[in-house]
């Protein structure tokens, strides 16, 4: 069974809530940013995922653009190698308009931004979901709670919604990768979902 490295469900709506996957290939040591005062964390190599979402309907915002934003590293860095598949779909499925890419390159600012721009981090799936609703606080401590994740720092990557952390390890194979996200459409409900979008590697 070949899974789904992007999956992309709801409405037309250009705003929306994800998950991305990201996959670390070694032990790291890494301070994110001014977090608890650039607190050094301890990463072991394997999978994280990172709860985020983009409401705007248009601009940096919008969630095509924090996507493609989130596939691309600073300066002159390669970008992760799922980008040039998110442009050419989101284009099909009409989610954002024009050049998706950061205007004046990327600089790092979220917390996930400086795992993301590692070269032993590698983002390899995403799972979005169109809509402008607030969903994610609810998804994000649905997946804190899940048995197949771990808090490797409290309150990571979720500055802005104290008590949360957006920034967890995962302990899943692609297929515990595909029941997570699908039993997280099953407590959001129903009606959240209008459509399903899978595009395989």
């Amino acid at each position: 069974m070949k899974i789904p490295s992007i999956s992309i469900i709801g409405d037309d709506s250009q705003a929306g809530t994800y998950v991305l996957r990201i996959h670390l290939k070694e032990n790291t040591t890494l301070q994110f940013g001014r977090f608890k005062k650039g607190k050094l964390i301890s990463l072991p190599a394997g999978d994280y995922i990172y709860i985020g979402s983009a409401l705007s309907e248009k601009g940096a915002t919008s969630l095509g653009r924090r996507l493609i934003r989130h596939a691309t590293r600073s300066r002159n860095k390669p970008p992760h190698a799922i980008r040039e598949k998110m442009m050419h779909q989101f284009a099909e499925y009409g989610l954002g308009n024009g050049n998706l890419l950061p205007r004046h390159g990327k600089t790092l600012h979220w917390n996930v931004d400086f795992l993301l721009d590692l070269q032993s981090a590698e983002l390899i799936s995403i799972f979005a979901i169109r809509s402008p609703r607030r969903l994610e606080n609810r998804i994000a401590k649905w997946f804190e709670h899940d048995p197949h994740t771990e808090v490797i720092e409290p309150g990571l990557g979720a500055n802005d919604a104290p008590g949360n952390t957006h920034l967890l390890r995962l302990r899943a194979d692609d297929l515990g990768w595909i029941s997570l996200t699908d039993n997280a459409m099953a407590v959001l409900g129903e009606n959240t979902l209008n459509q399903t979008n899978n595009i395989e590697n």
